[in-house]
């Protein structure tokens, strides 16, 4: 349900960016989202074609590129992305990382009429 309340803040986000463009109409919203961060694209976009009737974003295509994960080891600092479950250093085994990317949603840009 978090998606819910995600596309609220997209749409008003892109609503408020129009305006200071002076734009007319939202043709499109470019979206990032990362493999970790629990966002379902599909309950994005149902939710989004919900909220936006009646904006200058009705109909407006959403474009999501999807970030992959990406790890750091806690000892050797290798960034990794971690494979079939392992999230173990391939360089020195380590199992202490921070995650470097993998958790962003955010809208990248939109694009007006």
């Amino acid at each position: 349900m978090h998606e819910y309340s995600i596309t609220e803040s997209i749409l008003t986000l892109a609503l408020e960016k129009a305006r200071e463009a002076d734009a007319a109409k939202i043709t499109q919203i470019n979206l990032v989202v990362g493999e970790l961060s629990g966002v379902v694209a599909e309950c994005v976009e149902f939710y989004f074609n919900f909220i936006s009737k009646d904006t200058m974003a009705a109909g407006a295509d959403l474009s999501f590129v999807t970030k992959p994960t990406s790890v750091r080891c806690h000892k050797c600092d290798k960034i990794f992305t971690p494979k079939d479950g392992d999230w173990s250093c391939p360089e020195c085994h380590e199992i202490g990382i921070d995650i470097v990317t993998g958790r962003e949603c955010y809208m990248e840009s939109i694009e007006v009429e």
